[in-house]
């Protein structure tokens, strides 16, 4: 410990540029005496400092007084401050104020010249600074003693660089709040982000950012000048975005002395520093650079000063001495700060002069002004908040604690935005410095530790708030472990998703990795890079798993996707047969090729065998040595037409082709039928859905249709469907609705029986196979070339058709004398003299129970619709689709081959009546006729047998 030297004792200024320790060297002297004080010029650093000697020391010995914080313990002996919070006249051995240069600062200047001038330890006094204060602290303080201190490691100019080549462990300095916010969200971007310390902030804010840096789990600081005070942070690099800053009252250009403040804070002790410029900034002259990297800077000669000894006699004498100019040279009156202007303006107000009578008012009222204006919110609002403070103190003495509860209360919030957490956090900050003052409040104690709780409750927020928006610590983390070039392993969990190391980059489907959404194209690339050395493992065992995979875990889509599980892994691409596709296979090339040619191998196995499957029969009738000539070039069109073609298409060869070739192709399932061949094997869902997407393949059409739903005998027709659709599908179009061939032969087979020359209505079997309404039915029927015909009639009711019946066929018992009772005739005959279409009175009466009264019989008959249907010579077949209507194929100019219809004239043998139907008889002498067997195959096979009968 030094020794003490008498009054005021020694006085040293410790000058030099930054990173030379002297901060440090203070610290020690100071513990070496049994008291101290040491003034910093930021709260930021003043806690920094505080923490460091409660870490030596203990904190029953370590006070710390800064505006809004105060933590003095009963047994205190050292005292960290800001340096306007320094206690006056303590009497400690050892005092010290730091950044003493900034007795030049517009805004600050003149306290600190007060404590150059008039701040003393018993013992020792330091005052550490730029070496550009040695001359005019020589002059002021001639008995004061100078210690140089040269730099520990060298700093050099590295020019401008972009932001995107910023090396790691940077500062980027900025002089405004949206500098600071837009260049940190540039390195979120770019860089995986950045931490960010402001004068604003809070000590434990800017303690957690700093933390962020510091651990590394960012490598770039975004930084005010607030950095260039004294905060001992690992940086390499300092870059300014902008040389020109706004002072409270004007944009100017920094001063070199302030930009070599701050970059001086590139390279910590004996690590090398370099410093530049990045963003918009203008690069710095040859003379500016100089002057940073030699540390050599015009001196100081003018000091900010203001008068500290103040006259309370009144308004006008106390004002006075804030305005007095100074007597030395070396020292200019500062320009009139906050403090004096919210006195003046206060002081004349009409409510408060009154009050202003005695020396204490005054000193009350010069005390209330000089709360800071933390929340900068204008010289009109602050100066009425300090009105009623001062209202308040002078009335009751104290800050009504309902008054003051409100106010944190408003306060007392963790939600919004990063703006929203920083305002409250200036808010606060006010009422901290007030529940500071000794006297202003009831329960300094409680007050304290209220607005010290809020503020910390806030600034937790806003790190969190800050960290969310400028730290993408996903990008942060992969960047760091891809420069340390360690192997990074990928973890897949069941639903696809691939972490490394605890981040989520993105999902694995497949052997596609889709990587998670990324806010820039340089963090894309992160991830891109990561996944690459991450997933290289993953992608050869899951190749692997997808080989030994079986079929069952595989389909295909209706638009030519291969899927495994959920996951498309290929798509299907025309071959040169419809029955022989190629695949695409969905692997990333990070994968390799090794992983994409096991992927595509397998994909191609598995629509092989399933079209082996599905198609087999037509695969094995293309294989069948046994079929030659015409047989053999039919089923080559087949196979061709992938098992469905239209009669109407290949007319000409199907009536070229004999029995025995026809049988021949039988065997293999074909089946001709009147208006499609076929094969009903593989009409079924599953190999039409296969031969839908084949032919859409082949087709090479833009979009593929789907197929229909499995199950239904007609479908809606479809808008613009391509041509050949219908066929695929296995239906055929007929008006509104398309009919499955093969229920459409079905059909046919029923109407071959019909009369379609002299006109039939359906029967309910012809519904039952379509499964549609009349109405739909009619529709069905014009679109297969048929006219429909409609008809209203009287409805006869079910019991009535059962009586008549029963009455057509139970035999009438004569009487005795073989006549016939007059009630009982016509009960007989009516089923046969009444036609469908009988008068309704007819049909009426014939309803009429025994009993009922007469004017019932002519009661109005229940109406049905019918339809009467005739060949309509093809009209309305859809030709689009190859169709010609359900007698298409018949000979006769194309007629239908059904019966000639019912003679109207009464002579003819052949009539059709209610009671059923009276075929005529044929009476011939002579033994029948050997005739050519007719052939089963024909469409018209059962037609011409029907005439054979007849004849």
């Amino acid at each position: 410990m030094s020794s003490a030297l008498g009054t005021g004792g020694q006085i040293t200024a410790v000058l030099g540029p930054t990173n030379t320790g002297k901060t440090h060297y203070a610290i020690e002297r100071m513990l070496g005496y049994r008291t101290g004080v040491i003034g910093l010029p930021l709260r930021l650093l003043a806690r920094e400092v505080y923490d460091r000697i409660v870490a030596a020391r203990g904190p029953s010995v370590v006070a710390l007084i800064t505006g809004e914080e105060r933590i003095v313990p009963p047994r205190a002996q050292y005292w960290v401050c800001t340096v306007e919070a320094m206690p006056a006249a303590m009497g400690a051995d050892f005092l010290a104020v730091d950044e003493i240069q900034l007795c030049a600062d517009p805004e600050r200047g003149h306290i600190f010249t007060d404590r150059l001038l008039n701040a003393r330890g018993t013992h020792e006094t330091l005052f550490m600074g730029a070496d550009t204060m040695r001359s005019v602290i020589q002059h002021l303080i001639p008995k004061a003693q100078f210690m140089h201190r040269d730099r520990f490691s060298k700093l050099t100019y590295a020019g401008s660089k972009k932001v995107s080549r910023m090396p790691s462990r940077s500062a980027i300095v900025g002089f405004s709040v949206d500098n600071v916010y837009a260049m940190a969200e540039l390195l979120r971007r770019q860089k995986g982000g950045a931490a960010v310390v402001m004068g604003a902030l809070s000590p434990r804010t800017r303690n957690a950012q700093v933390e962020l840096y510091q651990n590394g789990d960012v490598d770039y600081l975004v930084a005010t000048d607030a950095i260039g005070m004294g905060l001992n942070l690992d940086v390499g690099h300092v870059a300014f975005s902008s040389v020109v800053k706004f002072d409270g009252r004007r944009m100017r250009h920094l001063a070199p002395t302030e930009l070599g403040q701050i970059a001086g804070r590139a390279g910590r002790y004996m690590t090398d520093g370099t410093f530049g410029v990045t963003g918009e900034a203008e690069a710095l002259d040859a003379e500016m650079i100089e002057a940073i990297e030699e540390h050599r800077f015009a001196p100081i000669k003018k000091l900010l000063w203001r008068n500290d000894r103040l006259e309370f006699g009144s308004v006008q004498a106390l004002i006075a001495s804030l305005e007095a100019s100074p007597k030395d040279q070396a020292l200019i009156k500062a320009p009139q700060a906050d403090d004096l202007m919210a006195f003046k303006t206060i002081s004349a107000l009409q409510t408060v002069r009154p009050r202003l009578k005695t020396a204490r008012d005054l000193r009350l009222m010069w005390d209330v002004c000089r709360v800071p204006d933390f929340r900068g919110i204008g010289k009109g609002e602050h100066t009425s908040l300090l009105e009623q403070i001062f209202g308040f103190l002078h009335e009751f003495g104290r800050v009504p604690d309902d008054w003051f509860a409100q106010k944190i209360k408003r306060i007392n919030r963790t939600d919004g935005d990063i703006d929203a957490l920083s305002k409250r956090l200036a808010y606060i900050r006010t009422w901290t410095y007030v529940a500071q003052r000794e006297g202003w409040v009831d329960d300094n104690i409680h007050w304290r530790e209220e607005t010290r709780a809020v503020e910390d409750r806030l600034s937790d927020a806003l790190h969190g708030a800050l960290t969310q928006r400028f730290v993408d610590r996903r990008t942060s983390v992969l960047l760091r472990r891809l420069k340390q070039k360690e192997g990074l392993v990928a973890d897949v969990n069941d639903k696809g998703e691939v972490t490394v190391e605890g981040e989520l980059i993105g999902r694995l489907e497949g052997f596609r990795f889709i990587q998670d959404k990324a806010s820039s194209p340089d963090e894309a690339k992160t991830l891109t890079q990561a996944a690459t050395a991450a997933l290289a493992p993953e992608f050869n065992l899951r190749s692997d798993r997808f080989y030994n995979a079986p079929d069952t875990e595989m389909d295909f889509t209706e638009q030519g996707g291969l899927m495994w599980g959920e996951y498309a892994v290929g798509k299907l691409v025309a071959g040169d047969d419809a029955l022989k596709p190629q695949v695409t296979a969905f692997v990333d090339d990070a994968a390799g090729a090794d992983v994409a040619e096991k992927v595509k191998r397998r994909l191609q196995h598995f629509i092989d065998r399933k079209i082996a499957t599905l198609f087999e029969p037509l695969l094995a009738m293309s294989k069948d040595e046994t079929l030659t000539g015409l047989a053999r070039g039919f089923a080559f069109r087949l196979v061709e037409n992938l098992g469905v073609i239209p009669r109407q298409a290949v007319a000409a060869e199907v009536k070229e082709l004999d029995q025995e070739a026809r049988g021949a192709l039988r065997k293999h399932g074909v089946r001709f039928g009147q208006f499609t061949i076929f094969m009903p094997a593989i009409l079924k869902p599953a190999p039409t859905r296969l031969r839908l997407l084949l032919w859409a393949l082949n087709a090479k059409l833009d979009e593929f249709p789907d197929s229909p739903p499995p199950g239904l005998v007609t479908i809606p027709a479809l808008k613009d469907a391509p041509e050949g659709y219908y066929d695929m599908s296995g239906y055929r179009l007929a008006g509104e609705r398309a009919i499955r061939i093969d229920m459409l032969e079905r059909l046919a087979d029923l109407l071959r029986s019909e009369d379609s020359r002299g006109g039939f209505e359906a029967n309910p079997d012809m519904l039952s196979i379509t499964g549609m309404t009349l109405e739909q039915f009619a529709n069905l029927m014009d679109g297969l070339g048929y006219k429909a015909v409609k008809g209203e009639r009287a409805k006869v009711k079910a019991a009535d058709r059962v009586v008549a019946a029963e009455a057509a066929t139970t035999p009438v018992e004569a009487p005795a004398d073989g006549e016939v009772p007059a009630e009982t005739a016509p009960e007989a005959e009516a089923p046969s003299e009444t036609p469908a279409e009988a008068p309704v009175a007819e049909v009426a009466e014939s309803e009429t129970p025994v009993g009922e009264a007469a004017d019932a019989a002519v009661a109005e008959a229940e109406m049905e619709v019918f339809y009467t249907f005739t060949w309509g010579g093809n009209r309305g077949g859809n030709r689009r689709q190859g169709g010609q209507g359900a007698r298409g194929q018949a000979k006769q100019g194309g007629k239908p081959a059904g019966k000639g219809g019912p003679r109207r004239d009464g002579k003819g043998a052949r009539g059709k009546g209610k009671g059923g139907d009276t075929k005529p008889q044929n009476f011939s002498a002579r033994p029948p006729r050997k005739e050519k067997p007719i052939d089963p195959d024909n469409p018209f096979a059962a037609a011409l047998m029907g005439l054979k009968d007849k004849t």
